[in-house]
């Protein structure tokens, strides 16, 4: 692609870059933003930078925050005994969108798959053991995404809570096998929310 400025250029790289964002798109933003007066690309810019800077992870639940805690982890509303398990926070953004669920969460940032070389060490499986142990969890929610590498996960983690008195579920099978969780409808993920089933139902 010829473009006649070594800015824009740059700019199109840049934006390039992003997860489903191919050249000829880049150009479009980087042409509507060129529209724009400087102040607003200024903060535009300055937004981004600031959001990357000074964004946190919850202490408690790995879940993005403005503070040490997120305010879900902070909210006295919240049911404070009952976690939900998820992969990564856009399963959290999808399951609060559904307003189906009052507990706390604890994002595992992956799931087990050897063949990508994740291993249960590589994710935030012993401070959720920890959380279990010292918060007095009565519940545990696995809303992972239905695959091998999810069962796997979450087999993984019952046996090493086994000794422990908490009550372990996963979301109903709404979900397509083999499906992502963040592509699921509101609708389905609702369901599977509230028909939660015991974990023994289906992992062997």
């Amino acid at each position: 692609m010829q473009l006649p400025s070594t800015l824009i250029e740059n700019a199109v790289l840049q934006f390039s870059k992003l997860p489903g964002i191919g050249k000829k798109t880049a150009l479009r933003l980087v042409l509507h933003l060129l529209k724009q007066d400087v102040q607003e690309v200024q903060f535009f810019g300055d937004t981004i930078a600031k959001m990357r800077k000074d964004i946190q992870f919850c202490k408690r639940c790995f879940n993005v925050s403005d503070a040490t805690i997120c305010a879900i982890c902070a909210n006295s509303m919240r049911n404070q005994h009952l976690i939900c398990v998820v992969e990564n926070i856009r399963d959290v953004i999808a399951i609060e969108s559904t307003q189906q669920f009052n507990g706390t969460y604890h994002v595992l940032d992956g799931i087990i798959s050897p063949l990508d070389g994740i291993g249960p060490d590589q994710l935030n499986i012993n401070p959720l053991v920890q959380r279990i142990q010292q918060e007095n969890i009565e519940e545990l929610v696995f809303a992972l995404s239905p695959n091998i590498q999810g069962d796997t996960t979450i087999y993984y983690i019952q046996k090493k809570i086994a000794h422990l008195s908490c009550k372990i579920t996963t979301i109903a099978r709404g979900i397509a096998f083999g499906g992502e969780l963040e592509y699921a409808d509101e609708m389905t993920l609702a369901r599977s929310i509230a028909n939660r089933l015991p974990i023994q139902q289906y992992v062997k």
